[in-house]
């Protein structure tokens, strides 16, 4: 603290008049420093609650991003079953037509083997009356010689 010097009527004049001002800029100072500060921390808090409010949307679009994700993996796997039904369906059905296409050769295939036999046995038979008509022949040129 400042000391005043004493006169007759009590304490310099100028020197508290200088003092009192002194103290009334650096008040006005604080005063304004404090001001100052204030709004800086308006400013902060408005800054701080538009983060907030960007922190809340960021959370939210990952909320639902995460849900969209889940969704499309959902979808995903209802369609591949899908897919795969209709795969084994498909397969049932090609395996299937090729075992009734397979009975249906086998049971050509065994027709076959029987018209062979038949046409062996006719072909054996018509053979063996040809044979029979070359001995006769050959019985009636012994005969007429």
């Amino acid at each position: 603290m400042d000391k005043f010097n004493y006169e007759a009527n009590g304490y310099n004049k100028a020197e508290v008049n200088k003092f009192v001002t002194d103290v009334i800029k650096e008040t006005e100072g604080i005063i304004k420093k404090c001001k100052e500060q204030k709004k800086e921390i308006e400013d902060l808090k408005e800054k701080l609650s538009h983060y907030e409010t960007l922190e809340d949307t960021l959370k939210q679009s990952l909320i639902n991003a995460e849900k969209t994700a889940d969704n499309v993996k959902h979808l995903a796997r209802e369609e591949a079953d899908v897919i795969i039904s209709d795969a084994k369906h498909n397969a049932s059905r090609i395996v299937g037509e090729s075992l009734l296409k397979a009975r249906k050769i086998e049971q050509e295939a065994d027709t076959l083997e029987k018209n062979i036999k038949i046409f062996k046995r006719k072909l054996k038979i018509i053979v063996e009356q040809q044979m029979a008509v070359v001995e006769e022949i050959e019985t009636l040129d012994l005969e007429d010689n």
